[in-house]
């Protein structure tokens, strides 16, 4: 008879990833309370590296991949061990990735402030810092799938499978969401322009939600639940059922993000239909959670680890039911653009992903530090505290959503827009902001308790630990033994055979992917060319690169959907504007069309206001928008256009199809500085002050007055240029 194995669990690398899911959630969260503040009081907004723009996507990137990432590779390091019997495939390996994911989040913490961004949500880490996310991931995959390869059980369990279906999706979201010409050692341009490119990161943005904050969540619950209950799952055929049915579906998802947009509609509905459809799979797998504690009720009363995961599951029961309601074209023209996203995307991030990361770091404390959690009660208190805060939180952006929403559309009984000026809305948002930041106060106090919580356990830790050693079978080989351990189960054949199953999810992902993909690319129908839309002049390029380094895609869209209120609202004069075409995007490397609206839209601003005006606006937007919450740019106004770097971006963009005449290919910055002495000589004809000829608020008053410029043209019902007015709507 073989004698069996012993082995030796690594846990050291564990307890690296918890510790580091707690400092970077930390960080994160309170950088993330700082930027809510800048809305409520914006002259925390401090130029040019503290401003909201520069800061949401350092928040969003350390929650994400900071604070979830680490997390989750603490949870399939810890699980999978155990479930499969194996070490990971390499210590070396396991170093590499957890060293690796920390600089990465450190490189994300100091180019992200100094404007380094692509300026795609939660993908706006530039080209070097893509390459060094997917070696990573590769080490990773490696090391996940050595582990795998060396088990001793021949059976894959349900928290196995979520953890395949994120490896192998993530992977495959961000290679080709992040594909670029780089211009610079650090700034690129996005392979994909205007329609595609929003196609492209919405298919990654939903799915890097799905396959990143879901699946490996769900992995999570899997093992993490049954084993703080001390019960099994309560359906394992309903676990079969969920996994599948969330892998077919959830990424034909993304397009419903682009509702009423210039993406072609039949894509918007197809993702509609699918996110509608994810609802009953969503909530199988709450189901299978909650009813995993039937009969445990009394425990939850007493146990902290408990009480976060049933409130992680329900927030996922109500995110999984809220998203498909908002991707109904019906509810979606009412909800985007507005706080009620935001409140959608912290239910998820901060009350499903949060709350399970919370009850597996205090179920693990002790066994991780080999010794007694410092203090269940704290613990508690850190349950009620970061519950009371996220209900603020969610419930606040919920009414400022549909308070924006109602408010956009409204109109008057003679016919006219109620709330003509954006401002209108921004300032009656002002106490729900409040109500947010307090919210997000007590969430990041409970964030606090659970760090010193965490310190005083490890405090308390032996000398030495001592190696946790488990008797195992011998190495199952997949081929020898898969076919006669099914046990009448024809899925239980598949699910030993971790080759088989991964290509399956695979196949399932991809297929799914090039439905959508390829008809959008082939299709020329799809994009059809407007004859007046030109390339960007080699100054206003600089100065759209300006906007988007600034961040503003964070406060302003660039997208007039079809809608009475929107069409009259940006409008040029009092005539009604056309609303967004796809043809007008075919040069916009990346995509601006924005996901939020704490400023008015921008795609036709040019021509409604002088150059003066703006650079007004720039310096201090409170001189020509009394209210307004948008940073000062002081900045720009002292700093010079680097008109050395014109010709490289110039370059990239002829090398990704931009049609530039043979002058911009020969002498981009010649070009751009005669463009900057004409917009220095209109500045100075309208009052404004001499000497700012060759600075950056130039280029981005260039690129502003060029908004919606081209779409106008050939039309002879609007005024040529529209008056300076004293009082003009806010941004």
């Amino acid at each position: 008879m073989t004698q069996p194995d012993t082995l030796r669990y690594d846990d050291a690398i564990v307890r690296k990833f918890v510790a580091a899911t707690i400092f970077w959630g930390t960080i994160g969260m309170l950088v993330g309370l700082y930027v809510a503040l800048q809305l409520a009081v914006p002259q925390l907004n401090v130029a040019p590296y503290l401003t909201f723009g520069r800061l949401r996507p350092l928040h969003t990137n350390a929650v994400i991949f900071a604070f979830a990432g680490n997390a989750l590779f603490g949870a399939v390091y810890y699980s999978t061990q155990r479930l499969v019997k194996a070490r990971p495939l390499s210590d070396l390996l396991s170093k590499i990735h957890f060293w690796g994911w920390q600089l990465i989040i450190a490189s994300a913490a100091i180019t992200l402030p100094l404007g380094y961004t692509e300026g795609k949500e939660y993908a706006e880490l530039e080209w070097p810092i893509d390459i060094a996310i997917a070696g990573v991931w590769v080490v990773f995959a490696v090391n996940f799938f050595g582990m795998l390869r060396n088990r001793r059980e021949q059976h894959l369990y349900v928290a196995v499978w979520f953890y395949i279906a994120t490896i192998i999706t993530v992977a495959i979201l961000h290679i080709f969401n992040s594909l670029a010409v780089p211009w610079s050692p650090l700034k690129s341009y996005s392979l994909y322009a205007g329609v595609e490119d929003a196609f492209m990161q919405w298919w990654y943005g939903h799915n890097a939600v799905a396959f990143f904050l879901t699946t490996p969540f769900l992995g999570l619950m899997y093992y993490f639940l049954p084993k703080a209950a001390e019960k099994p799952v309560f359906s394992y055929r309903l676990s079969i059922l969920h996994f599948w049915s969330l892998v077919f579906i959830y990424i034909w998802a993304g397009p419903h993000h682009l509702h009423y947009t210039a993406l072609p509609q039949w894509a918007a509905t197809l993702g509609m239909l699918f996110s509608v459809m994810l609802w009953m799979p969503s909530w199988g797998g709450m189901i299978n959670g909650l009813l995993t504690l039937r009969g445990a009720w009394n425990r939850v009363a007493a146990d902290p680890v408990l009480k976060f995961f049933v409130v992680g599951i329900t927030f996922y029961g109500m995110s999984t039911f809220e998203g498909p309601m908002m991707s109904i074209r019906s509810v979606n023209a009412l909800s985007h653009y507005t706080d009620w996203n935001i409140a959608h995307v912290h239910g998820g991030a901060l009350g499903w992903v949060g709350f399970m990361v919370f009850g597996m770091t205090y179920w693990l404390a002790p066994r991780l530090y080999q010794t007694k959690l410092w203090s269940t009660k704290l613990a508690t208190v850190h349950f009620w505290v970061a519950t009371i805060g996220i209900a603020l939180y969610v419930v606040a952006m919920w009414a400022a959503g549909i308070t924006q929403g109602l408010m956009w559309r409204a109109f008057d009984d003679t016919g006219r827009l109620q709330y003509p000026d954006f401002l209108e809305t921004v300032t009656r948002l002002m106490p729900m902001y409040w109500v947010r930041a307090l919210g997000g106060t007590l969430y990041i106090s409970g964030i606090l308790m659970a760090a010193y919580n965490l310190f005083k356990t490890w405090q308390t830790r032996p000398a030495t630990y001592a190696e946790v050693e488990v008797e195992v079978p011998p190495r199952v080989r997949d081929g020898a033994t898969a076919k006669a351990e099914h046990h009448g189960h024809w899925h239980r054949k598949y699910e030993g055979l971790p080759a088989t199953f991964s290509v399956l999810v695979a196949v399932a992902v991809i297929v799914a992917s090039l439905f959508e993909i390829v008809p959008t690319f082939l299709i020329k129908s799809n994009v059809p060319r407007i004859a007046t839309v030109k390339p960007y002049t080699p100054l206003e390029l600089y100065g759209r690169d300006i906007y988007i380094r600034e961040g503003c895609y964070n406060c302003h869209s660039q997208m007039v959907r079809p809608f009475v209120d929107e069409t009259v609202r940006y409008g040029l004069g009092g005539v009604p504007t056309e609303y967004s075409k796809p043809g007008e995007f075919v040069y916009d490397h990346p995509f601006q069309w924005g996901s939020r609206r704490i400023g008015p839209d921008l795609a036709r601003e040019g021509g409604r206001r002088d150059e003066y005006w703006h650079l007004r606006h720039f310096d201090n937007p409170r001189s020509t928008s009394k209210g307004s919450i948008m940073p000062r740019y002081p900045h720009l106004l002292r700093d010079d256009i680097d008109y050395g770097s014109i010709q490289a971006r110039i370059n990239a963009m002829v090398t990704l199809g931009v049609p530039y005449g043979a002058d911009a290919k020969r002498d981009a910055a010649a070009m751009a500085r005669a463009q900057a002495e004409e917009v220095a000589a209109k500045l100075v004809k309208l009052g404004g002050p001499a000497g700012k000829t060759h600075k950056d608020v130039i280029a981005l008053i260039a690129y502003m007055q060029r908004l919606g410029v081209d779409i106008r043209a050939g039309r002879n019902d609007l005024p040529e240029a529209a008056p300076a007015a004293p009082t003009p709507a806010g941004k």
